[in-house]
Order: C-alpha cells, then structure tokens, then sequence
C-alpha cells in the first residue's frame, strides 16, 4: 500500500468538507435539474425524474430550504426554476429571490419523480426536461455533484464515464489509516487546514438558528429549557447533545442557512464539527487545537466512509460520531491507543442503527451519536476498551472494514425492506 502524502490528505479534506443548503439528496435531483434549464437555455416546461432508492427514501420526508414544504418534486422544480448548476451543493440558494419559489409550486404538476430500480449506483439522479420539441438528459452518480451524463435532443455533448466500482477499497491505491491521520495531524502546519475553522463557524449559525427558532423536533431547544428549569445538568454531554441537535433540528425542516458537511452530508456535518467545538470550549483549547481536532474528526469519518460509500442502510451518524469521538479524545490529551479504544467503543455501540430516510427525526440519531461520541472518548481517557469480540478486533482497520461491510453487503436486503415499507405506507 502506498503513503497517502499530506498534500493528499489536505485535498481530501478540502474535497469531503463542502457547504451545502439542505438534505443533499433533493440537492443532487435539483442540481441535475439546474444543469438541464441551462442546456435547454430556459426553464423546461415538464420534468421527469428517476433516481435510486437511497436518494428516493432520503428525499421523502426532508424540508426543502426556504419553502416549508418537504419531498423530491419541489426540490425538482426549484433547480429548474432558480437553480445554478456552479453553486454545486448550494443550488437552491436563490430560492427565495423574486417569485421563483410560486413559479415552481405552478409548475409541480408538470413533475414526476419516480424510482429507477435498476439504478447503477446507490447515489444515482436522472432527470429529463422538456420543452417544446428539445429535450435535456442529465445523470448525476457516485457523488452529490458528479455529472456524468448530459445529452440533448439526444446528442452527447458531455459524458463523464461512470461505471459500478466493484473493486475492494484496499485495492484503490494510496489510503488512509489511522495511524497516519493521527501522524498527520500532529505534524501538518496549522496554516495548511485553518480552512476547516470556516465549517465551524457554519454549522454553529445553524444551531444558533434552531435554539432561537421552533424547528422540527425541537430537541437542542428543548434540552436547553430543561436546564434553565434545573432538571438538567449544564455539562459538557448535554451542551453537545444541545448544539449538535439544534442544527439538525434546524437543518431537517428547511432552515435556509447552509451546513459544513462531510462525505456528502449535512448531518454528519453537524455531528463531525459542532461537538469537537463544544469540546473545545469546555476544556479551554487554542484555536490551533481546535483546528487540529476538526481536521482528526473528519478525516476519521472519511475515513471510515471509504468502506462504505455516502449511501448505504446503515446511517452515517455512527461514522460521523466516531470521528467526533476521536476528536475529543484528543482535545482531553488521549494518546493514539486512546483514540483506538473509542473508535472501537463506537464500533461496538452504534453498528447496526439503520437508515429510514431523511427527515425531521435524524435529529434523533444526532442525539444517539453524539451521546455516544462523548461516552466513548471518557470511557477510553480511562483506560476502558472493548474486547477483540463481535465486529471489533484487534487491528483497527480492520475493525472499520468491518463496519463498511456491515453497512454494505450486509444491509443490502435491510436497504430494500425500509424503502418498501416507506413506499407502502397507508
């Protein structure tokens, strides 16, 4: 296996570490759908969507930014309207500019966003717009923002190739571990990944949003009276589970403010920096160890992605949440082996929690990853570890590969129970 360099491991970080404006799942269909508006050169006047399973059941039931309302179709309709393919995961900015968001409510008649079971991958968004006599073919695949296909009155005129990576993520080349992630953040020059403090700042606007509004579940807002009311501890735990939840609350019904994610998500966003910011201010550190913590705890949960995909049943807070376990590891003074207990710790407790879409709920999972982010680090700076038992052994990475394969091929029929039962409720 090759040694991944630092200047790698920068641009991963800066790769997986993108603002986005709501559930990036209806993103990536109102993106397609921008692309098509542009090579039409006006908003078409039909829209037919297909997209695969995972983006489907996470597009159900999610706010869409700015609108109060929720689903695929809306978010469909606003990339057609106002979108802009060249603000990527922020394609629904400009939704509430003039009347785009009435003209794409008048046009919600003319959208059908159906599933296309043979999708090739699990992150997959076609979209077909017509207008007259021309028609706009756009693929999205892989990734969020990964344009492959775009064809017009059926002509080519741009294709990226795209085909199902079947191949072991140990086979790929130069990778991560973590050991060299935590090499690497102790040696790199803080110059080189401040640029991480900017999600920081993002995603703690959002909270603040949700502590000072009445979004979804309202669960940071409600911890937070409970402690005003003394039923609750003012503590390191509930100030994460507060700042964390609030975000989510705040991200899943639609606020228009934007978040820092990680490996294609918001949510993990959230979970990845606000509790390591939380930690931060707890224990009094520098800004240059925060900026150090920020960059372990995501490139943790990239990490571990890698195993797994952006997609898959088992939901992405686990992942997130380990990587912010690791954080806190570190700003408490944990050694390296610390750190590998907690990340063990978290493979023993979260592996297995599944994914029912996105939704105002995920504020939940939120609260059980981060709950378990912060057990995980105590329980590790005392010297507690899990057994080389279950899922865990002895070797980290392959601990993680582990997870990635639960989470892959071991929840594929899990993948397709959920999505039926979610497309055949009464």
């Amino acid at each position: 296996m090759n040694q991944v360099t630092d200047q790698q491991i920068i641009e991963i970080l800066r790769k997986e570490a993108v603002p986005a404006l709501g559930c990036t799942e209806p993103v990536a269909c109102a993106l397609a759908c921008a692309k098509c508006k542009e090579v039409l050169g006006s908003v078409p006047e039909r829209l037919d969507v297909l997209v695969s399973g995972n983006i489907y059941k996470n597009g159900m039931g999610v706010g869409i930014p700015g609108t109060g309302m929720v689903g695929l179709p809306i978010a469909a309709a606003l990339g057609a309207v106002c979108g802009k393919s060249e603000y990527g995961l922020e394609v629904l900015k400009e939704v509430n500019v003039g009347d785009n968001l009435q003209r794409a409510k008048d046009m919600l008649g003319q959208v059908t966003v159906s599933l296309k079971e043979d999708a090739p991958d699990k992150l997959y968004a076609e979209a077909l717009a017509t207008k007259g006599n021309d028609t706009v073919k756009v693929i999205i695949a892989h990734t969020h923002t990964n344009i492959v296909l775009v064809e017009k009155n059926g002509e080519e005129i741009f294709k990226r190739e795209f085909r199902l990576d079947t191949s072991k993520p140990e086979d790929k080349g130069p990778e991560l571990s973590v050991k060299r992630i935590w090499d690497f953040v102790h040696e790199v020059d803080v110059k080189d990944i401040e640029f991480v403090l900017q999600g920081a700042e993002m995603n703690k606007a959002i909270s603040a949003e949700g502590l000072n509004s009445e979004y979804g579940l309202q669960i940071g807002k409600t911890l937070k009276e409970n402690i005003d009311k003394g039923l609750l501890e003012d503590d390191l735990l509930n100030r994460t589970l507060i700042r964390a939840t609030a975000a989510s609350d705040a991200r899943m019904d639609g606020c228009p403010k934007p978040v820092m994610t990680n490996s294609g998500s918001g949510n993990q966003g959230i979970t990845v920096y606000l509790p390591v910011v939380v930690a931060a201010e707890k224990f009094g550190a520098s800004r240059e160890q925060l900026a150090r913590a920020l960059a372990l705890s995501n490139l943790i949960a990239v990490h571990i992605h890698h195993y797994m995909g952006h997609l898959s049943a088992l939901c992405g807070i686990l992942i997130a949440g380990t990587g912010a376990a690791s954080a806190i590891t570190y700003l408490m003074g944990g050694t390296y082996d610390n750190m590998v207990n907690t990340i063990k710790t978290m493979c023993s407790n979260l592996t297995g929690m599944m994914c029912d879409g996105a939704k105002q709920g995920c504020a939940l999972k939120v609260y059980s990853g981060v709950s378990a982010a912060v057990q995980a680090a105590l329980l590790s700076m005392r010297g507690i570890k899990t057994n080389n038992d279950g899922i865990v052994e002895e070797d980290i990475e392959r601990t993680i590969r582990n997870v990635g394969l639960i989470g892959t091929k071991g929840m594929e029929e899990t993948d397709k129970t959920i999505l039926n039962i979610m497309c055949n409720k009464k």
